[in-house]
């Protein structure tokens, strides 16, 4: 695959599965053996887990949206940068809704495999959404 449909490979993620909330295009867009390596140590293995990942984060934040600010490709990866807005509605790891909203920004670097993805490094403002959502202390003089 060319570069560019490497980049058009992300972007249809983001745009139809993760602002779309399409979960049954996951198997079409990712390999079988799908790896996600995430903040924390956190992996994934296959589309079924990343199916209950999303899904997890879509009940608990039905409006969430995200905003693809950079796709840069290079060989078989893919970068991409985006801002995520939500509205905390639902329970999300033991945390109640709060109704606070919030603003995330996440970096993933994909790998691409025979037209999918086939990995995913991947860095979440954790720090700052739990913060946002009351979970953790915000430092001094942050919002």
């Amino acid at each position: 695959m060319s570069l560019e449909e490497n980049k058009d490979l992300l972007r249809r993620f983001w745009k139809e599965v993760f602002n779309g909330k399409n979960l049954d295009l996951v198997e079409q867009l990712f390999t079988s053996d799908w790896t996600y390596h995430g903040a924390g140590g956190q992996e994934l293995q296959g589309p079924e887990e990343l199916k209950g990942f999303l899904g997890m984060f879509f009940s608990a934040f039905p409006d969430m949206e995200a905003t693809l600010e950079d796709v840069v490709a290079e060989g078989d990866r893919v970068v991409t940068r985006a801002t995520g807005t939500a509205t905390h509605q639902g329970e999300l790891m033991g945390l109640p809704a709060t109704g606070k909203k919030i603003e995330v920004s996440v970096i993933c670097i994909s790998r691409i495999r025979d037209g999918r993805i086939a990995e995913d490094w991947e860095l979440i403002d954790l720090y700052g959404m739990l913060s946002q959502l009351g979970a953790i202390p915000s430092p001094a003089g942050v919002r």
